[in-house]
């Protein structure tokens, strides 16, 4: 393995588990353990647990830190109260997604006077862009940013078992925490942990946040507690096809700096009401005039997974589009995919073609989320 890659917390524990470990973002990184389908299932129907400690962590803090995340986000974080969060993108200055990111809105106690604090959990990839962009907009705002990413682990139990093996850990009530808030208490007895009902799976679960030099301690005690659960490990590999069958976007893939919120379906984050920011003037208008292509998913009618990059046709063989993602859906049984055509062919039930090779390979537009539980 190239020596430079950076490593998580449990990368040792992954090793010994016998994972097929890749590079990622960067990071030295487990893709899968016992294979994909099983790891797979294991979210849908039980409980898995994914180191997720390459995401970055950035807090934002200060009398105009709302001002600065209303400036560089697409969401309306005044909405957030404390102890919620929200997924938003982070726009560039031309129509683009520098990244997608949560914003959490922190507790108040460490805050002076008239201060509120905020946490930003962006994706590994774009970690030093992502911080180099915001740094870009502090001038205008009286506000702290400080990267706690290498400091700071985290996990992600997903599945319908999840509250189940993490309840006994810890007081904080995670069967009545509702979708897209948090709570902060003792975690497998590590002080100061967050826990989170976020998810990328649409398996239902939590996340967990704590210091980095103690999510073996925590790794630990979930596998101890989730044994009789039949709990597993579950890499990036199964992540990306869970997300997937939900139709969420993956950041390299279904957006990117040359992708609107707008074309990615991703309106209901771009809250154009909430006053001017970041491409707001161009969303704006390709919300009234209508954007020249959509993000659509789309099932094959032939046997054949897509891929990206693969091209799509109309019945007459013009391209239309191009794959962005696709895979064979495990809870399904069927190739399913995401990518962009022209606007007049993004209306579910068209069909459409993927072309591979010398051949054009049936599909039908659909409606995600693939996997309707």
């Amino acid at each position: 393995m190239n020596e430079t890659l950076k490593t998580t917390p449990l990368t040792a524990i992954h090793q010994e588990l016998g994972a097929k470990m890749v590079s990622f973002a960067g990071y030295l990184m487990p893709i899968q353990y016992s294979g994909i389908r099983e790891e797979h299932l294991a979210v849908r129907n039980n409980v898995g647990v994914f180191d997720v400690s390459h995401m970055g962590e950035f807090i934002v803090k200060g009398q105009g830190a709302l001002d600065f995340l209303q400036q560089v986000t697409t969401n309306d974080v005044a909405r957030l109260q404390i102890g919620q969060a929200q997924y938003s993108a982070m726009p560039n200055d031309r129509g683009g997604i520098v990244d997608d990111l949560l914003v959490y809105r922190l507790p108040e106690d460490r805050c002076a006077e008239g201060e509120r604090a905020y946490m930003l959990v962006v994706n590994a990839s774009n970690m030093a862009k992502d911080y180099t962009w915001l740094e870009r907009h502090l001038s205008d705002h009286e506000v702290t940013l400080t990267d706690i990413s290498d400091k700071t682990g985290l996990l992600a139990v997903q599945g319908p078992n999840a509250a189940r093996v993490l309840q006994p850990l810890t007081e904080v009530d995670l069967s009545g925490m509702k979708y897209y808030t948090f709570d902060k208490g003792t975690f497998a007895g590590v002080d100061n942990v967050l826990l989170s009902a976020t998810g990328y799976t649409g398996a239902g679960g939590f996340e967990i946040y704590a210091d980095a030099d103690k999510m073996p301690t925590i790794w630990e005690a979930i596998f101890e507690a989730g044994a009789d659960h039949g709990i597993l490990p579950v890499g990036l590999g199964a992540r990306d096809t869970l997300r997937l069958e939900m139709g969420y976007a993956l950041y390299g893939n279904d957006i990117d700096d040359d992708t609107s919120p707008i074309e990615a379906g991703l309106g209901w984050i771009t809250k154009l009401k909430k006053g001017a920011f970041n491409s707001s003037e161009i969303f704006s208008k390709q919300r009234d005039e209508g954007a020249r292509r959509r993000l659509v998913g789309f099932e094959m009618l032939d046997r054949r997974v897509p891929r990206k990059g693969y091209t799509l046709h109309d019945g007459e063989g013009r391209q239309i589009g191009v794959v962005t993602s696709g895979t064979q859906s495990p809870s399904l049984d069927k190739p399913i995919g995401m990518g962009y055509v022209e606007r007049e062919h993004a209306s579910p039930g068209t069909e459409i073609y993927v072309g591979v090779r010398n051949k054009q390979l049936k599909a039908q537009v659909v409606k995600p989320p693939f996997f309707k539980g």
